[in-house]
């Protein structure tokens, strides 16, 4: 894999690295505060993976209409996003728990959605979060079919309409994820990156293969057989659950880095900045004030906070926010915040309107 380095030349940004670790150790220090989950999470676990298959369990169990299973599918959707926003996703980062196996496990409430936990360690811990908004390197902004997310993207004429029909392709993230995982696993094991992590191609393919079974087995299988739902119907429920879930997590994560702000760069050997002063270069806060946004998509609407310190859990991002923002604005690094969700929206909406120009 081609070897990217950060080499910060302004001595202003290494002080700044310097004195935000300090101050945020320091919040947990001497309040006594540990930087993984709390009670709270505890509880939010439990709930988000009860969304997801406490109606999957009702659609199994218990004679319903169309109507009902449709509101059944629909709930299990937020119920995707939210295991994986809120659970798996701090579960990966190390963040959930001190004891390596608890993160383990709860990294595994991936493979309930239809994934897969040594991708998204590659994707999303390695290349995306050490290579953030850097074209050919971080897959967040490669192009997505017909919609451009990158300057570097060759333009085309559809472009121009891309801020219209992009949300439709949004929702077929999930679903995509679900049959692609094969040929990312295959391209990060040219990349070096499996033999990286002591893995095998061989061995990784086959137990996706057979974890992808097992899933398609419970979520397409039970209900053929337990229920009297046709074939089509389960396929059309099984699709609905899914466009839900990518819909949510598309216009969560495009609005952390894919809007007004948030800098691109190309891939270079060396990237003339500091690895922390970089995250906040191409990285956005969204929404800070709104508690319930905060719970449901797992502090990621604090991904400034997220991006500096993956490995603290997320129901702390709320605290150590204005410790970032404060020292940012001391030593004159850019702090990107969108006040609201529909500000970022419509940040977003508007930068797929400049890049399709």
């Amino acid at each position: 894999m081609e070897s990217i380095r950060f080499a910060g030349t302004e001595v202003r940004e290494k002080e700044f690295t310097g004195v935000l670790r300090k101050r945020v150790n320091d919040y947990f220090r001497l309040n006594h505060i540990s930087q993984k989950a709390d009670a709270g999470m505890v509880i939010k676990t439990i709930v988000m993976l009860l969304v997801y298959l406490l109606p999957f369990a009702l659609l199994l169990t218990v004679p319903m209409s169309n109507w009902a299973a449709l509101a059944c599918v629909v709930v299990m959707g937020f119920g995707i996003a939210g295991v994986g926003m809120g659970v798996m996703h701090d579960a990966t980062h190390g963040a959930l728990s001190r004891r390596q196996w608890v993160n383990d496990i709860f990294s595994g409430t991936l493979y309930l959605l239809g994934s897969n936990v040594s991708n998204w360690k590659i994707q999303h811990n390695v290349l995306h979060h050490t290579y953030t908004n850097i074209q050919g390197m971080d897959e967040d902004i490669d192009a997505k079919g017909p919609i451009r997310l990158s300057e570097s993207t060759p333009k085309r004429k559809y472009h121009r309409f891309q801020y219209i029909y992009a949300f439709i392709f949004y929702g077929l993230m999930t679903l995509t994820i679900l049959f692609n995982d094969f040929f990312r696993i295959i391209k990060y094991n040219r990349m070096g990156l499996l033999t990286a992590q002591q893995k095998t191609l061989g061995a990784e393919l086959t137990r996706m293969a057979f974890r992808k079974i097992i899933y398609l087995v419970t979520v397409l299988g039970l209900p053929l057989w337990l229920t009297s739902f046709s074939i089509g119907q389960v396929l059309l429920g099984f699709f609905i659950m899914h466009w839900v879930a990518s819909i949510i997590l598309s216009f969560v994560f495009q609005m952390a880095h894919v809007v007004e702000g948030a800098s691109q760069f190309q891939a270079s050997p060396v990237i003339i900045s500091d690895w922390h002063v970089h995250q906040l270069k191409t990285t956005s806060d969204f929404g800070r004030s709104n508690r319930f946004l905060t719970w449901y998509v797992g502090g990621l609407n604090y991904q400034i906070e997220h991006h500096l310190f993956p490995n603290i859990c997320h129901v702390h991002y709320k605290k150590i926010a204005p410790i970032v923002q404060q020292t940012a604005l001391e030593f004159g690094i850019p702090y990107n915040l969108k006040p609201t969700f529909r500000a970022a929206m419509a940040s977003h909406i508007q930068l797929l309107k400049d890049l399709g120009k």
